[in-house]
């Protein structure tokens, strides 16, 4: 299973924001308890699954100025944090 950020920026709804992760190279089984497993907003494309989580400006993960200049570090990052996440949400 790998994860990728397909998008991330403000919502349309005021003071909100968030990251679409697309999530791939991933089997039917794990794909199916997933979709029954998340609960944020999916999209299923092919076999990829793209998965949109809202953020509280507070706790946007690109919303400070350190992550302005370092957003390859913070998008690394955060890929690393959502594929821990779903490991974990697999495991349950």
């Amino acid at each position: 299973m790998k994860v990728k950020i397909a998008d991330y920026g403000e919502s349309e709804e005021e003071n909100k924001y968030f990251i679409t992760y697309r999530i791939f190279d991933i089997n039917e089984n794990t794909r199916k308890k997933l979709e029954t497993r998340l609960k944020d907003d999916l999209l299923i494309k092919s076999d990829d699954i793209f998965l949109t989580v809202n953020f509280e400006p507070q706790y946007f993960p690109f919303g400070s100025d350190e992550a302005k200049y370092r957003r390859e570090d913070f998008i690394a990052r955060e890929e690393i944090e959502m594929l821990a996440y779903l490991i974990g949400v697999l495991e349950d």
